[in-house]
């Protein structure tokens, strides 16, 4: 063999070995595809601050709008988000309906719920700890001053549509209530361990929701879409 033929073979090679090398890896018979990484990025919050006119919240509308707003305050784009609120009557929806099928992650990359059955049936995520806003931050519970631990939802433990919405959050009237949950599982109420169904608020307006216990918060979540 020539020098010059040598010399050919061994580049020939090395061109070999580099395509090689490059190439992606390949499963081994029988193995499933690898699979690309699961985005913990946010996909669910409480809203750090309500609309500041009770349960008026314009509406499923208004609520979802004040949810993709504060999610893309807080350096989160691309994404579609629902608030978890009910409505009854004509055209009414549940809650559990307009979130989209999970997971869902909080600000900290922490799970909150792996699906709408995990998330109503198990719900073991749905805490204080892991319950924050859309930066992270951890809202007033029970024993904190001021408790701000009524959440908005209008909905029943299995995320169904309560009879409770103020009328479909339009209404900031003092009478009329809204089903609210507690967020960190504790208080008083007909179901006080409840995130999503503790007990009616007392009334609609801002103040009858504060005087309860909340301020105007309400839980929002991306919905894969």
């Amino acid at each position: 063999m020539t020098f010059k033929k040598l010399a050919i073979g061994v580049a020939l090679l090395a061109a070999s070995a580099a395509t090689f090398a490059q190439a992606p890896a390949q499963p081994a018979a029988g193995q499933a595809p690898a699979q690309p990484p699961q985005d913990t990025s946010l996909s669910f919050f409480i809203t750090s601050r309500g609309l500041g006119d009770g349960a008026n919240l314009g509406g499923l509308a208004g609520a979802d709008a004040h949810c993709a707003a504060l999610a893309e305050a807080a350096g989160t784009t691309g994404k579609t988000w629902h608030a978890y609120l009910s409505t009854n009557g004509e055209g009414g929806v549940h809650a559990r309906d307009r979130i989209g099928s999970g997971p869902w992650f909080n600000a900290k990359g922490e799970l909150s719920a792996s699906s709408v059955d995990d998330l109503h049936y198990s719900n073991m995520n749905m805490t204080k700890a892991r319950s924050v806003t859309e930066t992270g931050a951890t809202v007033n519970g029970r024993g904190d001053t001021p408790n701000q631990h009524d959440i908005l939802t209008g909905s029943n433990p299995d995320g169904s549509a309560s009879d409770m919405t103020c009328n479909n959050w339009t209404s900031n009237a003092a009478e009329g209530s809204a089903m609210v949950g507690h967020f960190d599982r504790t208080g008083g109420g007909t179901l006080a361990e409840s995130w999503n169904a503790a007990h009616p608020s007392r009334g609609c307006g801002q103040e009858n929701l504060v005087a309860t216990g909340g301020n105007g918060y309400f839980y929002c979540f991306a919905t894969g879409e």
